[in-house]
């Protein structure tokens, strides 16, 4: 179950990514990359990184898109009275997805979770983690060291972006 979710991921954060480059409108290239962001997410959580899902979507996902969107409405990159998704089939469409998706990381997270909260020695293990660590040393560890590619990768995307968004800006300045 957590392969076929992953492949599901994936194509979500690549078919994200096609949309953000092929995307005639600024508005919606936006909304695939936090299409791509959110699916970047939805991997953190099956790889057992919950915090960095959280941060992906409370950092990149909802406070980096929301600057970019009003970067985009400043420098009116949007095309005037046209409207960036066509027909309401696609709208229903992503809700359907979404909704199946989600659906699916809820089941496979109510089973790992179980898995934990039945074995007893799960809180000493991080209990010891932390008196050794600290809080911050729990987090940075696997973070630096397991997840690091897709940390720097996310890195990287948000700096394509930010250059690409500065490409359209110099056409109309």
């Amino acid at each position: 179950m957590v392969e076929i979710l992953f492949y599901v991921f994936a194509a979500i954060v690549l078919g994200g990514a096609l949309g953000v480059v092929m995307g005639r409108n600024p508005i919606t290239s936006l909304m695939f990359m936090v299409t791509s962001l959110a699916g970047i997410s939805g991997i953190f959580v099956l790889l057992g990184a919950h915090f960095l899902a959280a941060i992906q979507i409370m950092v990149y996902a909802g406070a980096i898109m929301v600057l970019f969107l009003f970067v985009i409405m400043l420098l009116n990159l949007g095309h005037d009275y046209q409207r960036a998704v066509r027909g309401w089939g696609i709208v229903v469409l992503g809700f359907a997805v979404t909704g199946s998706l989600g659906g699916l990381l809820a089941k496979q997270l109510k089973v790992g979770s179980q898995e934990f909260y039945n074995n007893p020695e799960a809180g000493m293990v991080i209990d010891a983690d932390l008196l050794e660590h600290g809080a911050v040393g729990v987090i940075a560890h696997p973070l630096f060291t397991d997840y690091v590619v897709a940390f720097e990768l996310t890195g990287i995307l948000l700096f394509v972006t930010i250059v690409g968004a500065i490409a359209l800006a110099k056409k109309r300045v």
